[in-house]
């Protein structure tokens, strides 16, 4: 199983704040970097592609109030995984949010995606401090 996570970010907002805001995947296309395009979504679903990379589709399975959105591959992707949101609240308009990405990839693949997936994550998990 392959673990990716990205760095603890602390947020100036409410858990509730982040987490109804993350919970719809029409809000995401606003934290994309430039690199993705072809972006579609609902409420629980989006496609994009990455350029240079793949076309990525992902659908929310699982919603925790304030605390968790789980986040799984959906269509043609070329792994499965899944995206775990976690949002840790710290203080009463303050809280920790977190990227964690799990995936069973071969190590060919592994060794491929590791460090741009990190990155992404990361700046994902940064661009959580814009959101008002």
């Amino acid at each position: 199983m392959t673990r990716i996570e990205s760095e603890k970010v602390e947020l100036t907002n409410t858990s509730e704040r982040i987490f109804s805001y993350l919970s719809d995947f029409n809000n995401f296309e606003k934290l994309m970097p430039t690199q993705v395009t072809n972006w579609t979504s609902t409420i629980d679903e989006c496609s994009f592609t990455i350029n240079g990379m793949a076309t990525i589709g992902m659908k929310i399975i699982e919603k925790a109030p304030f605390t968790k959105i789980t986040i799984s591959s959906n269509g043609k992707v070329p792994f499965e995984f899944k995206l775990f949101v976690l949002i840790t609240p710290t203080g009463e308009n303050s809280c920790i949010g977190q990227l964690t990405f799990e995936s069973d990839l071969n190590m060919m693949m592994k060794m491929m995606v590791e460090k741009p997936l990190t990155n992404f994550f990361n700046m994902l998990a940064q661009k959580m401090k814009d959101i008002k």
